[in-house]
Parts: structure tokens; sequence; C-alpha cells
């Protein structure tokens, strides 16, 4: 069973089918995902700005989805703090994945996408920064 962080545009993305539907079910069912503070707050900011925009039936899934995670995320608090991505706001989800010492990092995110394997090591990360797609190509 691996340790799986979701960074919340995977989450978003599985209400509209796919690959991210596919990832966010996968690591839910098989293996543990694990959530923080700040991740929660920040997917009920975007439910909450994205229901103005999408139809009821996807927010509808985006909460359902939301709750499922967060009965089935195991929440841990952060207590070091990486600074590594281009976009300060996803060493976040780097410093999440290093407190869980995570398995996958699952996400669609360039710039983390873009940090290379050496450098997660260096900051005491080792986890996969993988797509949805990525992922369910690794644990198939």
């Amino acid at each position: 069973m691996a340790k799986v962080v979701i960074d919340a545009n995977v989450i978003i993305s599985a209400a509209f089918g796919g690959k991210p539907l596919g990832s966010v079910v996968r690591a839910l069912e098989d293996h543990k995902v694990y959530l923080s503070q700040t991740i929660e707050r920040e997917l009920q900011g975007v439910i909450s700005g994205l229901s103005k925009k999408l139809g009821k039936e996807q927010i509808l899934f985006i909460k359902e989805t939301f709750q499922q995670l967060l009965s089935l995320a195991k929440r841990i608090s952060i207590s070091t703090q990486v600074v590594l991505s281009r976009d300060a706001k996803d060493d976040h989800y780097l410093s999440l994945c290093k407190e869980a010492e995570a398995d996958f990092l699952i996400t669609g995110d360039k710039d983390l996408l873009s940090i290379s394997e050496g450098d997660l090591k260096k900051n005491g990360i080792s986890c996969l920064i993988v797509s949805p797609q990525e992922f369910l190509e690794k644990v198939s």
C-alpha cells in the first residue's frame, strides 16, 4: 500500500472524469492518502469558487469526492518547510510529502512535475511526482 498525496487540481479535475478521476479513485480505494489542513482549506476555497461556474452535478460530485477524501485521508500536521518549487504555493505539497514519507504526489502542475528526483532527494523527499496517468500506470 503506497502513501499518496493528491494535488487539489487533480481532485477538482476528477469531476470531469478521465485519468484524474481514475487516479483519485485508485488512490482512495487501494492506498493511504495524506492531507493537511492547508490543503483542506485550499480545496474548500476552490469548491466554493467553482460553484457558480460549474453545473450542479459537477459541484455535487466534487463535494462528494471531497467528503470521501476527508473521511478516508489521514490528516497530518506539517512540521518542516520545504522550499523547492518555482511556485511557492506548491512547497506545501512537498512539505506534506516529506512529512508523510509519501511514495507518490499526484499532480498536473508543471512546476511540481518539473522537479528532479535528485532535487527531491537533496531535500529529504523520496516520493515520485507523477501525473494521474503515470500514477495509474505505476500502480497497475
